[in-house]
């Protein structure tokens, strides 16, 4: 046998693996379904309030100057916004206070369920924002919906799991990448508890939506071949080793909420994907996801004064909702 035929047949075998390597990337990035998890019109769980998301993001978003790290007193008047939605529904507020760039933030907790549960779950979202913005998007939207789950949770209490809502600050520069930010700081406070941690949810950016061809762009060029180009979607993203639980989320708000719901795992290097809370529980061996509608990649205002309650969908935010509703009660 010649050295060309020997190429020949390794060309052949490297190409047919190349064939089946590809659909099993693909599967591992996007979770397909094969069946469909769509449940009945009469099981989906339509209870989110479209006009308490706005009311809590148009109060957040009104708090001037703008709620940054520089403005203390409006993080404080954010904070007791949040502080008092909690107390009005019923909960006790626990306060986790912690020094950052020489000043003191605090995170803001609520449980749901037995305090010695056997496992948890922990839903997050940052209420800082970037430099001088509204951020209605970022991260109003997602802490309106912390609020939001909290509320519909109330008669839901489990008796089988905890689950802890926290609104965190501190995530947005100069301290994110930092063991300063407010997620990291949490995260760090369950190691010594030995908790079962079953999932953390990131709620980061969960509020505008377009319909219009091409709304919606990407990191990578070549994942517009696995996605829609149309921006009317919320997408779950989790990491290589919360692909399991990615997909579990994917399902259940899929079959949970009448919205398109995309998913992607991907190392937290991949960009944009590590670029919330949820990867602090990522460096600490916590399976988590952030449930999001990609920011830069769909809404233009991202990071910018144009970040306004006015920008955004809340009949579709109340479906991401109900989505992550589905997921703290069967998961």
């Amino acid at each position: 046998m010649s050295f060309f035929d020997d190429l020949r047949r390794a060309i052949v075998k490297g190409f047919f693996l190349f064939l089946i390597l590809i659909p099993l990337v693909v599967a591992f990035l996007t979770n397909p379904e094969f069946e469909s998890s769509t449940a009945r019109p009469t099981d989906r769980l339509k209870e989110a309030s479209s006009q308490d998301l706005e009311r809590h993001v148009r109060q957040l978003a009104s708090i001037s100057p703008a709620r940054n790290f520089r403005n203390q007193q409006s993080l404080s008047r954010a904070g007791e916004y949040i502080k008092k939605v909690w107390s009005d529904q019923g909960y006790v507020v626990t306060s986790q206070r912690f020094e950052a760039g020489g000043a003191t933030y605090e995170n803001l907790i609520v449980t749901v369920g037995p305090e010695d549960a056997p496992s948890r779950i922990v839903v997050g979202a940052h209420y800082d924002v970037h430099e001088e913005q509204p951020g209605a998007d970022d991260n109003a939207s997602g802490v309106a919906g912390l609020l939001e789950l909290t509320r519909l949770m109330k008669p839901r209490t489990p008796s089988d799991k905890r689950i802890d809502f926290v609104a965190y600050t501190t995530e947005e520069p100069p301290f994110f990448g930092t063991n300063q930010m407010g997620s990291a700081v949490h995260a760090e406070s369950l190691l010594p508890e030995k908790a079962k941690i079953k999932l953390m949810i990131s709620l980061e950016m969960i509020g505008y939506f377009s319909d219009q061809p091409n709304s919606q762009n990407f990191p990578v060029p070549s994942l517009k071949y696995l996605y829609p180009n149309v921006g009317n979607f919320i997408a779950v993203i989790g990491n290589p080793k919360s692909w399991m639980v990615t997909r579990q989320v994917k399902t259940l708000m899929r079959s949970r909420a009448s919205i398109p719901v995309e998913s992607l795992n991907a190392p937290g290097r991949f960009p944009g994907v590590g670029l919330s809370d949820h990867v602090n529980y990522w460096h600490r061996g916590i399976p988590a996801v952030m449930i999001t509608d990609t920011a830069m990649f769909r809404n233009d205002n991202y990071h910018k004064e144009t970040d306004t309650p006015d920008t955004l969908d809340f009949g579709r935010m109340a479906e991401v909702v109900n989505g992550v509703l589905g997921v703290l009660t069967e998961l």
